[in-house]
C-alpha cells in the first residue's frame, strides 16, 4: 500500500470516528436535552449538528468507495477486444497484440 493511499484510509477512519462519535453523542444529547429542560432551541442544534454528521459519514463512505461497477469493466472489456479484433483483422500477429495488452495490463496494475 502506498503512502498516499494510507493517508486518506487513515483520514476516511478518523472521519468515522468523529462522526459516528457525534452522531451516537448527538442522540444522548437530544434524549438528555428534551427531559431535562425541554428547551427546544438547544434539541433543534443539537439534532442539527447530529443530521450534518450523519450527511458527512455517508459522503465520506460514498466517495471512498473506487472499485468500478462491474458492469463498467465488463463494457471496458468488450471495447478492447473489439480493438484487439480490428488490429488482427489488419494483419497484426494476435499473439502478439494479446501479449501487448496483457503487459500494459501487468503494467497498469503496478502503478
Amino acid at each position: 500500500m502506498n503512502s498516499s493511499s494510507r493517508n486518506t484510509s487513515l483520514a476516511l477512519r478518523n472521519i468515522r470516528i468523529v462522526c459516528s462519535t457525534i452522531f451516537v453523542l448527538g442522540i444522548a444529547g437530544m434524549i438528555i436535552t428534551s427531559i431535562a429542560g425541554n428547551n427546544v432551541g438547544l434539541v433543534n442544534t443539537i439534532g442539527g449538528a447530529t443530521a450534518i454528521s450523519a450527511l458527512v459519514l455517508l459522503v465520506a463512505t460514498i466517495t471512498s468507495n473506487t472499485a468500478r461497477p462491474e458492469v463498467f469493466v465488463e463494457a471496458d472489456t468488450e471495447r478492447l477486444e473489439r480493438q484487439v479484433s480490428r488490429l488482427v483483422a489488419t494483419g497484426a500477429d494476435e499473439d502478439q497484440v494479446r501479449n501487448l495488452v496483457r503487459d500494459a495490463t501487468n503494467l497498469g496494475r503496478k502503478s
